[in-house]
């Protein structure tokens, strides 16, 4: 089976022959054809499938009202005690609805909320529990505020009760296999969702990752769960996918996903990456602390952005959003 990456590139001076990726800001005249057990070979766009074209060419839909034809910022708004980077902050309901009011003031698009760390080691939260931390937050946040929100749950009665709440996007970092349920309550509340892909749960995720290629391993994965998805009633133009930076991944995978991150546009889906403050940002950048790493964030996220990557998921809003505003300037 061959793979297609699109080589994105945004220079002005565009080939007659280049396309559009995903109608976004980016253009291709080459593709890397990609297949296991062998080297990628560069081919022209002439010689790339009518049917893989389309996906990689076609304009993404809006999701959650949101057109994606600029780039868009999800903001993570953690109500938990435990979180990796800022667990304890905003777990209080006042501290998280101003945290919430911060973000929307400093430009998110959409507001990303988590009632259960998924840290690298983290142990899961009791539903009832989960829905707690979450749902008033939200409904909170609904009253008088147009915001798109998201809940990020792996379990369907907690996403069930964030929608009824106002959430207008379920982000599920186990793209539904956690909670069988979920893509029914998806598809019952006709909201887009994001589905990610992860290795292993949060508590042992990280013991010792291991892939066969981890590009197409994770290309495989979310492309079975989109169509799980549209089998249960999802168009596949409202499912955003996420190959799941740091989730199940060495350093090295989370380096090679980036660095082929295009080819995930030939699923025919939004993509969003979300790399924030994670540890091999700190590793490479040389800052231990979490909160230390909003360089190395920046520099992913706009390498993200030319690789023509929709949906940046962040902690630092406004440095994130003046970044954006700046390389779509010079873009």
């Amino acid at each position: 089976m061959a793979y297609y990456r699109p080589v994105a590139m945004s220079d002005p001076h565009r080939p007659k022959a280049a396309l559009p990726l995903a109608g976004g800001w980016c253009w291709f005249s080459h593709v890397e054809r990609m297949e296991r057990g062998r080297t990628g070979e560069l081919v022209p766009v002439a010689e790339v499938p009518d049917d893989v074209l389309s996906r990689l060419t076609a304009p993404r839909a809006p999701i959650a009202g949101l057109d994606l034809s600029t780039p868009r910022v999800m903001s993570i708004l953690n109500v938990t005690p435990d979180s990796f980077s800022d667990g304890g902050l905003f777990n209080a309901p006042e501290a998280a609805l101003a945290k919430a009011r911060a973000m929307v003031a400093n430009g998110a698009d959409i507001i990303d909320i988590g009632g259960e760390s998924t840290r690298p080691g983290a142990v899961a939260v009791d539903v009832g529990e989960e829905i707690e931390r979450t749902a008033p937050v939200i409904a909170a946040m609904r009253a008088g505020r147009d915001v798109a929100i998201s809940i990020d749950t792996r379990k369907a009665a907690v996403a069930q009760a964030a929608l009824d709440a106002g959430a207008s996007l379920v982000n599920d970092v186990a793209a539904f296999t956690f909670d069988p349920d979920m893509a029914r309550v998806t598809a019952k509340a006709r909201v887009p969702c994001c589905l990610m892909h992860a290795q292993g749960d949060p508590a042992t995720m990280q013991d010792d990752p291991t892939y066969v290629d981890v590009t197409l391993d994770v290309y495989d994965f979310l492309n079975a769960r989109i169509q799980a998805a549209e089998a249960a009633g999802i168009r596949r133009d409202q499912i955003v996918i996420d190959p799941g930076i740091g989730f199940g991944k060495t350093q090295e995978h989370n380096l090679t996903l980036l660095k082929n991150l295009s080819i995930f546009h030939g699923l025919g889906c939004a993509i969003l990456l979300g790399a924030s403050r994670k540890r091999f940002i700190g590793t490479i950048g040389q800052a231990p602390d979490a909160i230390d790493r909003l360089g190395g964030s920046v520099a992913i996220a706009l390498h993200g952005l030319s690789q023509g990557v929709q949906l940046l998921r962040v902690h630092d809003t406004l440095p994130t959003k003046q970044a954006i505003r700046l390389y779509m300037a010079v873009k």
